[in-house]
């Protein structure tokens, strides 16, 4: 029996008006035994008469234990959820994907499904042996596959909202890769450590711009990579538009012009940390989803390079 049916017999018992069928939700996102429902769910007023009784229909109904109602994201530094829990006495829930746990309380932490791609990617990437610094580290979306998969020495997590920090904290506990992180709580411009990085992950979107001088700062002077994240509005027609050796970048104009100006963000930067000139190329950007309409979320993944031998430079 579904929702709707399990309600429709209620609604008939109290006489309610049969408009309250179209408040029904027809779809909802599962998080092990919490059911989280859109925003729209169960608004009119006349649902209270109901009471807790309605919330336990749809657990009966949904086969959950807890239910939740999700509002729009807080417009603050933390794009914070908006959730509501209607039965049950917590958010925490337990995800898994790729083999990798992920627990966080729904109230207070976000989960984008729609990055699994990228993480699928960076765990087949080959980091053995390297120290990876996670700009944005989140409850662990990427931190957690550069440890579990990709096999890294170590990750610099910085994080600066408390609740995703807890979260992250018992992800690597979970996943049993505490020993190899190190969490730098606050701020990245101000917490993380500089010259240690083989590579650095700046998976902030729309844009990981204000993040882009501390990433540099990061690096060791020998160079590593860098893994840019940003949303790109682009038309719709696909174009070859570089080369980096035997393979090619195919993407949209769009896409070239972002990365360039990535680039020369990047080698400006790095002059005026060491007053010496960097190689900055652009290896490979990959496509993580449409944000929008016209509007890709793309990584760009960029070599860096001192030029000059490294008794020129300036520290």
């Amino acid at each position: 029996m579904n929702l709707k049916n399990h309600l429709s017999i209620e609604i008939e018992k109290l006489k309610l008006n049969k408009i309250l069928l179209d408040d029904i939700p027809s779809k909802w996102e599962k998080h092990g035994d919490l059911i989280l429902l859109p925003a729209s769910s169960f608004q009119n007023e006349l649902w209270s008469n109901l009471g807790e009784r309605l919330w336990d229909i749809v657990a009966e109904a949904l086969r959950c234990q807890r239910v939740a109602r999700k509002y729009s994201i807080n417009n603050d530094d933390y794009r914070s959820p908006q959730v509501e829990i209607l039965k049950g006495s917590d958010g925490w829930v337990l995800h898994i994907d790729n083999k990798i746990k992920y627990t966080y309380d729904i109230t207070k932490c976000m989960f984008s499904a729609g990055n699994i791609s990228e993480k699928l990617r960076i765990a087949q990437l080959s980091c053995e042996g390297e120290t990876v610094v996670d700009l944005y580290a989140g409850i662990g979306y990427f931190t957690l596959p550069f440890l579990v998969h990709s096999k890294v020495s170590l990750v610099h997590a910085c994080e600066w909202n408390p609740y995703a920090v807890e979260a992250l904290s018992k992800n690597l506990k979970l996943n049993g890769v505490k020993d190899r992180c190190v969490i730098h709580y606050g701020d990245n411009r101000e917490v993380c450590p500089g010259k240690v990085a083989d590579r650095v992950n700046l998976g902030l979107i729309p844009s990981s711009e204000r993040g882009w001088e501390t990433a540099c700062k990061a690096l060791k002077l020998s160079g590593g990579i860098l893994h840019v994240h940003g949303n790109v509005t682009s038309n719709l027609y696909p174009v070859q538009y570089a080369e980096t050796g035997k393979k090619s970048l195919q993407g949209k104009t769009e896409w070239k012009v972002w990365s360039d100006y990535v680039c020369d963000r990047l080698k400006s930067i790095f002059n005026q940390l060491y007053s010496s000139d960097w190689t900055v190329n652009v290896m490979n950007i990959t496509r993580i989803k449409s944000y929008a309409p016209h509007i890709d979320h793309l990584v760009a993944d960029i070599h860096c390079k001192l030029s000059e031998d490294l008794n020129s430079v300036t520290i």
